[in-house]
């Protein structure tokens, strides 16, 4: 029996991608130990398992199919920017490519979880979007109080 999978495809993948960027992103400080530093291979290797998690357990194709059409095109989306990232980094000879590898990781990170929660935001429906802004207009209301209260 398969199972359900409401939004759990996308953030996990943005999961994998900010803990992917964060390693590559520390990697630069141990240029000056070399390529083969076991500092910087072992957060390639955790790099490589964040990225084989996301491809192989969080973005199968059953996982992906569930997904509403706005979501699946950045689950796919996601897959694709996995692999080649995964590619580069398993055929990795140089800090150029690192660095380059960080930079795109960063920067795709950035722009799939803004994709991400503005979709997520556009499709939540009348009811629900409803219910938030209630709640907002109400935490809204309480801190305006507390803090009005303070200053009389």
């Amino acid at each position: 029996m398969p199972k359900t999978v409401a939004t759990a495809c996308v953030p996990c993948a943005l999961g994998h991608f900010s803990t992917s960027s964060g390693l590559l992103n520390e990697i630069a400080r141990f240029r000056g130990d070399g390529l083969t530093s076991h500092e910087v291979l072992d957060r390639v290797a955790a790099c490589l398992a964040e990225q084989n998690a996301l491809e192989r357990v969080d973005l199968t194709p059953e996982n992906i199919q569930a997904l509403p059409p706005w979501e699946k095109e950045l689950a796919e989306d996601a897959l694709t920017r996995s692999r080649g990232l995964r590619h580069v980094l398993e055929s990795l000879s140089n800090f150029e490519q690192l660095a380059q590898a960080a930079a795109d990781t960063s920067s795709f990170y950035k722009e799939l979880n803004r994709k991400w929660f503005k979709g997520r935001f556009a499709h939540l429906g009348t009811e629900k979007a409803e219910r938030i802004a209630d709640e907002v207009g109400k935490l809204s209301s309480e801190r305006a109080e507390e803090l009005y209260g303070k200053m009389s």
